[in-house]
C-alpha cells in the first residue's frame, strides 16, 4: 500500500469535513497550496511533525492519518523483533519503541533514513511545533539542520533540542542512518494536556 496516497486521502477527507479549503490549511499550517494539494493526491510525503501540525489544525490524533493495524500488545515489553513499524515516506522508516503509543506523554522511536533521505527536496522544510525532542545516532552519519547551523553526528552523538527552534534532519550518505528519538509531549497523544 502507498502510504502519500493513504495519507493524503485522509488529509483531504479531514480537511472537507471541517470546511477548509487548501488556502485556508495552507495559512494555518505554513505549508504552501501548490505542496498541501500534491500531498493531498499521493504525490508528495510529508514530515511527521509537519503532519502532526495538520493534525492539530485538522482536529484529529496524529495516528488517525495511519493504518489502525492489530491491536497492541498488553504488555509494556516491546520485544526487538516485534516493534510497529511505519513508513512515514519513501525514504524514512520509523519503528515505535512503545506498546502503547497513546498512553504516554513521551515517544521513544527510531528511525531508518534511507541513503540521500530528504536530499530530494530543492529546499529543506524546517519543521517547527512545540516541545522538546532527544536525537542519539545508532549507525551512519546524521546532518541536523538547527536554526540555520548545520551539525554533522557520527554514531554515538546525540542532540537536544527545544521543537519550536526550525531544525529538520537529513541522511547525505549512500548507507542507511539509523537514530533513536525521544520526543516530548507525545505527538500521537491528542487532548487538552498534551497541545502539539
Amino acid at each position: 500500500m502507498d502510504h502519500n496516497i493513504t495519507i493524503g486521502a485522509k488529509v483531504k477527507a479531514f480537511r472537507t469535513a471541517k470546511k477548509y479549503t487548501l488556502k485556508q490549511l495552507s495559512e494555518e499550517s505554513g505549508l504552501s497550496i501548490g505542496f498541501l494539494s500534491q500531498l493531498e493526491r499521493g504525490l508528495s510525503s510529508i514530515a511527521i511533525d509537519s503532519l502532526a501540525r495538520l493534525a492539530d489544525i485538522l482536529g484529529v490524533s496524529l495516528s488517525a492519518f495511519f493504518d489502525s493495524g492489530a491491536e497492541q500488545e498488553k504488555s509494556p515489553v516491546v520485544r526487538s523483533f516485534e516493534p510497529r513499524c511505519t513508513q512515514v515516506s519513501p525514504q524514512i522508516i520509523q519503528y515505535l519503541l512503545t506498546g502503547n503509543a497513546r498512553e504516554f506523554g513521551i515517544l521513544p522511536r527510531i528511525f531508518h533514513l534511507m541513503p540521500f533521505a530528504n536530499t530530494s527536496q530543492d529546499k529543506l522544510e524546517m519543521n517547527l511545533h512545540e516541545g522538546e525532542e532527544f536525537v542519539y545516532v545508532l549507525e551512519g552519519i546524521l546532518t541536523v539542520y538547527l536554526d540555520g547551523c548545520e551539525y554533522s553526528l557520527n554514531p554515538g552523538d546525540s542532540i537536544q533540542i527545544h521543537s519550536q527552534v526550525p531544525h529538520n534532519w537529513v541522511n547525505h550518505t549512500n548507507r542507511v542512518v539509523k537514530i533513536l528519538t525521544v520526543n516530548s509531549p507525545n505527538p500521537f497523544v491528542h487532548g487538552e494536556e498534551v497541545i502539539l
